[in-house]
C-alpha cells in the first residue's frame, strides 16, 4: 500500500496543500512579525490600560510604538491613528460616524459602485435613516470619472468615500485628484486603503485624505486588527460606534489587543522598508503569469486598467469557460473568483458588472493574487494548471467551437423549452 498524501476536505480530494495565490483575501504572517508578537503573548501580557504596574506600562509603550510605525507608513501623526478590529470596522466608523456627527448640516454621501461591501452596506444603512447616497459609476477600466465626482458634490455633502485599491480588480483610483477636489469643496475624503497599504506609496497630506481604513492581515500581519486614520487638522469628528471604557480616545472602546497591534506595527515597518523591492518582484511575477497564460490561451481579457493597477492583483476572464468549473478544476491553486466576502453567492461580481463586463464574462473571472512570498515556481505551476484547465473546458464547450467557426454567439436566438 503506497503512502497517500492527499487531503479530503468538504468532499473534495486534492493531492496535498494547494499553492496559494489569493493574497487579496489574506496573506501569511511574515515570520518577523510573529517574532515581534510572541513576547506579548507569553511574558509581557499586561493590559496596556493598566496604569499601576510595569506590565501595563510596557504594553502601553509597545502599543504606542506600533501606532508610530503605522503612522510613519502613511505620513501621519501617531495621534491620528486609532486601532480597531479591522478595515470593516474602520469603514463603519468612518461612513456612519462622520454622517451621524454632522447629521444636522450634512445629509449626503458620495461613494462608488465598486466599493467593498462594508462601505456599500454602511451607505445603505444611512439611506434607511434618511440620508441620501450617490453611487458613482466607474469607467470600463474601473476608474471613476473625477469630473463626475466634482459635479456630484452638493452643499450638504458630508463625505466622499472612494477606495484606494480595489480588492477584486486591483485598480488604483486617482487619490490625489479626489483629495484635491474634496479639499476645495470642504468635504471630508475617506478612502478604504486595506488593499493599498504597504503596496503603493500613501501620503495622507499629499493626497488630502481625511479618513482612511487600514487592515493588518493584508500586509503580512495578524488577522483581527486594523486602524482608522482620522485627520486632526482640519479636525474631522466621528460618532463612536462602540460604547465602553473610552479607550483610543473614546473613538473605539475595548481593550487594545497588544500582541496583534504590535504585529501590525511590525508589518508596517517591514512594508516601509521593502515596498519598492516587493513591487518590483511582484510586477515581474505578474508579467510572467500573464505572458505564460497568453502565450497558450486566446480570448483572455484583463479586468480593470493595466496602467493604474497594483501588480499583485491580476483578474482575468476566459471567454467560453464557466468560472465555477474552472475554479473546481484548479484544485491545486488557491485562487478566487472575486471577493471572499461575497464569493458564497452565485451572482456574478457586482464590481465586474459595474465595469460593464458581460454577465457570461463576469462569470469566468479568476483573481490571481501575488505577494511577497510567491515564488516563480508557483507562478509557473499555476500558469500550467490554468492553461490546461481552460483548454480542457473549451474543448467541451460548443460555444467555443461556434465562436471559432465565426458565429456571433450574442446574435443567436436560443429557443426556450
Amino acid at each position: 500500500e503506497e503512502e497517500d498524501d492527499s487531503i479530503t476536505i468538504k468532499g473534495v480530494r486534492i493531492s496535498g496543500r494547494p499553492l496559494y495565490l489569493d493574497m487579496q483575501a489574506t496573506t501569511p504572517v511574515d515570520p518577523r512579525v510573529l517574532d515581534a508578537m510572541l513576547p506579548f503573548y507569553l511574558s509581557r501580557y499586561g493590559n496596556p490600560h493598566s496604569r499601576t504596574h510595569l506590565y501595563g506600562w510596557e504594553s502601553d509603550a509597545a502599543v504606542e510604538e506600533a501606532r508610530a510605525r503605522v503612522a510613519r507608513l502613511i505620513g501621519a501623526d501617531p495621534r491620528e491613528i486609532f486601532f480597531t478590529s479591522g478595515a470593516t470596522e474602520c469603514n463603519n466608523i468612518a461612513v456612519k460616524g462622520v454622517m451621524h456627527f454632522y447629521r444636522d448640516r450634512r445629509r449626503h454621501v458620495i461613494t462608488t459602485q465598486t466599493e467593498h461591501k462594508c462601505v456599500l452596506d454602511s451607505c445603505r444603512y444611512l439611506q434607511q435613516e434618511g440620508f441620501e447616497v450617490t453611487y458613482l459609476p466607474v469607467r470600463p477600466d474601473g476608474l471613476i470619472d473625477v469630473a463626475q465626482l466634482a459635479d456630484a458634490i452638493r452643499p450638504d455633502t458630508g463625505l466622499v468615500s472612494v477606495m484606494a485599491v480595489n480588492n477584486e480588480i486591483g485598480v488604483v483610483q486617482p487619490l490625489e485628484e479626489i483629495g484635491r477636489i474634496c479639499r476645495e469643496k470642504g468635504v471630508p475624503f475617506h478612502t478604504d486603503a486595506a488593499q493599498a497599504l504597504g503596496k503603493i506609496p500613501i501620503d495622507v497630506n499629499q493626497m488630502g485624505i481625511g479618513l482612511m481604513s487600514l487592515s493588518a492581515h493584508k500586509i503580512y500581519g495578524p488577522k483581527g486588527v486594523g486602524a482608522l486614520y482620522l485627520r486632526r487638522r482640519p479636525r474631522i469628528r466621528v460618532e463612536p460606534q462602540m460604547s465602553g471604557g473610552g479607550q483610543e480616545r473614546g473613538i473605539r472602546s475595548g481593550t487594545v489587543p497588544t500582541p496583534i497591534v504590535v504585529g501590525f506595527g511590525a508589518a508596517c515597518e517591514i512594508a516601509a522598508k521593502e515596498m519598492d523591492y516587493d513591487e518590483r518582484r511582484v510586477s515581474a511575477l505578474q508579467q510572467r503569469l500573464l505572458d505564460g497564460i497568453r502565450s497558450k490561451v486566446d480570448d483572455v481579457v484583463i479586468n480593470g486598467s493595466m496602467e493604474h493597477r497594483y501588480a499583485g492583483n491580476l483578474n482575468l476572464s476566459f471567454a467560453y469557460v464557466e468560472g465555477e468549473s474552472l475554479l473546481m478544476g484548479l484544485k491545486e491553486v488557491a485562487v478566487s473568483s472575486g471577493s471572499a466576502c461575497t464569493s458564497a453567492s452565485l451572482e456574478p461580481s457586482y464590481v465586474l458588472r459595474a465595469l460593464g463586463v458581460d454577465e457570461d464574462m463576469a462569470h469566468t473571472s479568476i483573481r490571481f493574487g501575488i505577494g511577497r512570498f510567491t515564488t516563480e515556481e508557483e507562478v509557473d505551476r499555476a500558469t500550467e494548471l490554468t492553461v490546461h484547465q481552460v483548454l480542457k473546458l473549451r474543448e467541451m464547450s460548443p460555444l467555443y467551437e461556434m465562436a471559432k467557426a465565426g458565429i456571433d454567439i450574442k446574435s443567436i436566438q436560443w429557443s426556450q423549452h
